[in-house]
């Protein structure tokens, strides 16, 4: 097909607009990682603004990864994570398949009550003083069931489900197939797509856990890496490091951004695929 002058002009103009929105996008990430490697002498040097070291030092994530708390807060983080991310997920999708049945008892009654939570919520005090009456303060798990059922992802997951053609189900149930046999088996096969989706809101809302943590968390030991490597950055003891060694404050801050960024960035190429698949691969067809 042989484009006239008018389709190639559009066609230069959305890919000179996609390349700015690339750069705006690619640059904060380029300055942060740049800054992160930079020595101090050419941070001095540049007046602290670095896009492309011409000389690389770890010096920053040695300092910070010669701190002992940090292997204690990542393990911290890292189960915090994966139990997390986990419990959310099977709590949303038992959540969501009965309510994408319409004919669900009190469905109507449900969902606005779900709803009402996204607009309303009780408060921090209320929150907290739940969370003492159970007996989840200074603990990890205060950090993940207060939260174990997020209302956006319960309603993503819902209305995926509700979209899965019902003769599908219902030819497994013809088979012989168990609600949860049905659940297990037929459904959660065919949504791949929003339960990676859910999962990664989830795991990166679990790994950047910071308010929760300093509500209800006291004992040092227990701080996610979010906490610790705030603390290093603002205590006395960071200002000390910096001086005895030379690295600059905002090399710090950058390590410590790449630091807790790095997992997320590493995991997030190997879920994405999901997210464009069809929603119905392997199906009843015609």
């Amino acid at each position: 097909m042989v484009m006239d002058w008018k389709e190639r002009f559009f066609e230069g103009v959305i890919y000179v607009i996609l390349l700015l929105m690339a750069v705006c996008f690619i640059f904060p990430l380029l300055y942060v990682l740049s800054m992160s490697l930079t020595p101090f002498s050419e941070v001095m040097k540049n007046g602290g603004f670095i896009i492309i070291p011409k000389h690389i030092s770890f010096e920053a994530y040695v300092l910070f990864l010669k701190d002992a708390t940090i292997p204690r807060a990542f393990g911290v983080s890292l189960f915090v994570t994966i139990v997390g991310t986990a419990l959310n997920v099977l709590l949303t999708v038992l959540m969501a398949y009965p309510l994408s049945k319409k004919t669900l008892p009190g469905r109507s009654m449900i969902l606005f009550l779900i709803l009402f939570t996204m607009m309303f919520n009780g408060g921090i005090i209320p929150t907290y003083l739940i969370v003492k009456e159970t007996g989840l303060l200074n603990s990890v798990w205060s950090m993940i069931i207060p939260s174990a059922v997020g209302t956006f992802s319960l309603l993503i997951t819902k209305t995926f489900f509700e979209n899965i053609p019902e003769e599908i189900l219902e030819a497994a149930r013809i088979d012989g197939a168990s609600e949860s046999k049905v659940l297990v088996s037929v459904l959660l096969p065919m949504s791949v797509p929003v339960v990676a989706t859910i999962s990664t809101f989830y795991g990166v809302m679990h790994w950047n856990e910071f308010f929760s943590s300093i509500l209800y968390i006291t004992d040092e030991s227990l701080y996610p890496l979010q906490v610790v490597l705030r603390s290093i950055l603002t205590s006395s003891m960071s200002a000390e490091i910096n001086l005895e060694n030379t690295v600059p404050s905002t090399t710090l801050q950058m390590a410590g951004v790449i630091l807790t960024a790095l997992p997320i960035v590493i995991v997030y190429p190997f879920i994405q695929k999901y997210f464009t698949k069809g929603m119905l691969i392997g199906a009843v067809k015609g």
